[in-house]
């Protein structure tokens, strides 16, 4: 079980992270205005007088004038972190934070954590007990068993709000959608099937009460702790949870439990389950290997002594990934929606089919990113849907909502599915989740990345985070010196990175004898060219790429974009009908917006501008996005009227003449483009809401407003992006940042930049 992927990374990086900026991961952000002394009157004194009446009149008014129908507390006291095991309260706050970012990431849930600094189940009950006036809802989190049970069903007895413990449930979910899969591909039925399970945790007896609850027998579910069989008349190591499962069986041990089995469900420890006793299960077994971080076998030993198994693990470098984010923030959105009193079996079981109904469906292209770019198809590989799945957030809280409704704990039913469908999609941003995607491409098929700039720490710090991250091999262009500030920020083997020197590279010859092929008809002699390629990283690096001894490469942060570029393609060509430029991405919350060309071309003609938004609107639905184009201008479809309106007025006229399948419009000031109030003036326009691409008139104004709303605006600010090479490449603001650097590698190896 997971909630993460097994990205690897220095201990100091993750302090970093932590630490930098604002400690923490989660601050507090006012949804309403609070710049003038009205505002102030309004939100506190003497304006919050209102609602506290109208709360006080009708308790069920506080969903309408406070954050209650939104907010979930996510609570716990430390006692069973992760895999670390109990350490306290404080030290568990890191992770509860982490789980308040998911519930946001994911499901768009405003989420507090709270660490309660007790052991004392009935202080605990009383503490979460009396805060339900506060909360939509209640994650518990990392509370070990089995007070954990004790805790969760004393207060959804006393609660009339949902209380969920993700430990249990998320993890049982989870992996009921996949089972439900699995019996699918090879032919069974829950009722006929036999199960082991093994580990007795919370995690176990909810995986294996929700196995119980989708039809499998009681009676052929075998569970399994640290001293064997939990059978019938045993006595030792017993609680009243584990004796709710125990089975008249004669098997005292796993290995003599898994003969003949159907299923194996592991939440144990790693290497419980041997590829001897795989070999004894039952035809095409079904093996979900859920220890972490290493699971009970991995899937290469499991298809080894088995190869008809299907196999499932907590891992996101292995298929059929079990990951809890797949749930709660889904689940929680469904049972917020319509107020639920409570998250039942039903609203459960509705998650993990709605799960496996989605696994079952066509990918989307942004997801298929996360293969490499190949579309995964249902099967045995496939039968769990992918974490950034765009759909999981109309899916799965759809047929939570529904299950709430018709088990009668909905407090405010939804009376249009199909508006509350729309809705959900509006939440997110799905570009994020391509965003997402373009990272666990990189790692599914990891690329060779020059680093032209090697002897920057920035860059360096870039380098490593690229490959512990597992991103792919950094190819690092600088010179002697580099192995030692390696060694300097903390790397112990720094021979283990590749570095090009180009005082004694032995690619040297070649590279001369390429580029000066290229511009000796350019005014260049052959000694000139052999300088530019011993004294100039971004010419090396690019030749680098050129020769085919790299796929990608990242420059820019020692020099200005311009000139970057102008020895970049000294090297390396335009594609073949295409003009190179730069997009700037302002991704925000909910909408991505796509500004181009913001570094190339100063005063781009009518064809220029048409080339640009076919390919910025291609870059687009690449990440997500539906294109909905406008050319940007100080006038708006003639007024005021004056110079330079010509090219926007005839790119629209030459789309008009391609007959593109994405809308546009202009010419358009940026307020028209951007905010509908403003934009219904215009009714004759085309463009059926916000505009998402900006295509500038000229790269001065371009350049300006991309810098200006890096500098001063709410949303991230990706790139700029530069397409239209033969080859990937990317240059950087100067001002970039390793997280900056590491982005735009992944992106120009994953092939979303082109």
């Amino acid at each position: 079980m997971s909630e993460g992927s097994n990205v690897q990374f220095s201990e100091r990086e993750a302090l970093l992270f932590h630490s930098r900026g604002r400690p923490g991961k989660i601050e507090i952000v006012a949804t309403k205005p609070m710049a003038t002394q009205r505002d102030l009157a309004l939100a506190y004194s003497p304006g919050v007088a209102v609602p506290v009446r109208a709360i006080a009149a009708d308790p069920a008014t506080a969903y309408d004038y406070t954050a209650k129908g939104n907010l979930v507390a996510v609570i716990s006291n430390g006692t069973a972190i992760l895999g670390l095991g109990n350490l306290g309260a404080l030290a568990s706050k890191p992770v509860m934070e982490g789980k308040a970012v998911l519930f946001k990431r994911f499901a768009d849930v405003d989420s507090i954590d709270l660490e309660l600094a007790t052991e004392d189940v009935d202080r605990f009950i009383d503490a979460v007990e009396l805060m339900e006036p506060s909360f939509g809802g209640i994650n518990l989190e990392d509370i070990k068993a089995p007070e954990c049970f004790v805790i969760e069903q004393t207060l959804r007895e006393r609660m009339n709000i949902p209380v969920f413990h993700d430990d249990q449930h998320g993890t049982a979910i989870i992996s009921a959608a996949g089972l439900i899969n699995a019996l699918h591909l090879t032919g069974r039925n829950f009722a006929d099937i036999k199960m082991v399970v093994n580990g007795a945790g919370a995690a176990s007896i909810s995986c294996t009460e929700l196995a119980k609850a989708l039809g499998v027998k009681p009676n052929n579910v075998i569970l399994c702790d640290s001293k064997g069989v939990i059978y019938r008349g045993r006595t030792e190591g017993m609680n009243q949870w584990k004796s709710a499962h125990a089975v008249e069986t004669s098997a005292r041990t796993l290995d003599e439990a898994i003969e003949g089995a159907d299923v194996f469900y592991g939440l144990s420890v790693a290497g419980a389950l041997t590829p001897a006793m795989v070999k004894k299960m039952a035809p095409q077994p079904i093996i979900f290997a859920m220890a972490n971080p290493d699971p009970e076998i991995t899937p290469g030993d499991a298809l080894a002594a088995r190869p008809d198994a299907i196999v499932a693990t907590g891992r996101s470098d292995y298929p059929n990934q079990v990951n809890n984010v797949l749930g709660f923030p889904f689940i929680f959105r469904g049972a917020l929606d319509v107020r639920a009193t409570a998250i039942n079996e039903e609203m459960k079981l509705a998650a993990a089919r709605a799960l496996a109904d989605l696994a079952r469906q066509q990918v989307p292209e942004e997801v298929a990113l996360a293969y490499g770019g190949n579309a995964p198809k249902f099967g045995r590989d496939y039968i769990i849907p992918a974490p950034f799945d765009p759909r999981l957030i109309e899916v799965v809280p759809m047929a939570v909502a529904r299950a709430a409704m018709d088990t009668g704990v909905a407090r405010q039913p939804i009376l249009d599915m199909d508006a509350y469908q729309a809705r959900l999609r509006g939440r997110l941003n799905r570009t994020t989740s391509v965003l997402t995607l373009a990272y666990e491409s990189a790692r599914a098929d990891p690329k060779r990345v020059v680093f032209a700039e090697a002897e920057e720490e920035v860059v360096l710090r870039a380098a490593i985070q690229f490959r512990d991250g597992g991103y792919g091999t950094p190819v690092l262009v600088g010179r002697d010196e580099v192995p030692e500030k390696l060694r300097a920020m903390g790397v112990d083997d720094p021979a283990s990175f590749e570095l090009h020197n180009s005082r004694h590279s032995p690619l040297v010859p070649r590279m001369v004898d390429y580029l000066y092929e290229r511009l000796q008809r350019r005014g260049y002699l052959r000694r000139e060219v052999e300088t530019m390629v011993n004294q100039d990283r971004h010419l090396f690096g690019a030749l680098l790429l050129a020769l085919g001894e790299a796929d990608a490469m990242v420059t820019g942060v020692t020099r200005a974009y311009g000139e970057s570029l102008k020895r970049v393609m000294q090297v390396i060509d335009p594609l073949e009908g295409r003009r190179p430029f730069g997009i700037h991405v302002l991704v925000g919350r909910d909408h991505t917006v796509f500004m181009a060309d913001t570094t190339v071309n100063a005063r781009p003609t009518a064809e220029d501008l048409a080339d640009i938004a076919v390919q910025t609107a291609n870059v687009a639905r690449r990440m997500g996005q539906e294109p909905r184009v406008a050319f940007l201008s100080y006038s708006t479809f003639g007024n005021p009227s004056g110079k330079w309106l010509e090219s926007s007025r005839d790119a629209v006229k030459l789309l008009d003449a391609r007959g593109v399948t994405f809308e546009y419009e202009g010419e358009m000031a940026p307020d028209v483009a951007l905010n509908p109030r403003v934009a219904r003036n215009y009714p004759f326009s085309r463009l059926s809401g916000p505009a998402n691409v900006l295509v500038m008139p000229g790269l001065q104004s371009a350049n300006l407003s991309a810098k200006l709303l890096r500098e001063l605006g709410g949303d991230s600010v990706i790139g700029p992006m530069l397409v239209g090479l033969e080859k990937s490449v990317q240059i950087a603001p100067m001002a970039a940042t390793a997280s900056d650097l590491v982005t735009l590698a992944v992106l120009a190896s994953s092939g979303i930049a082109r």
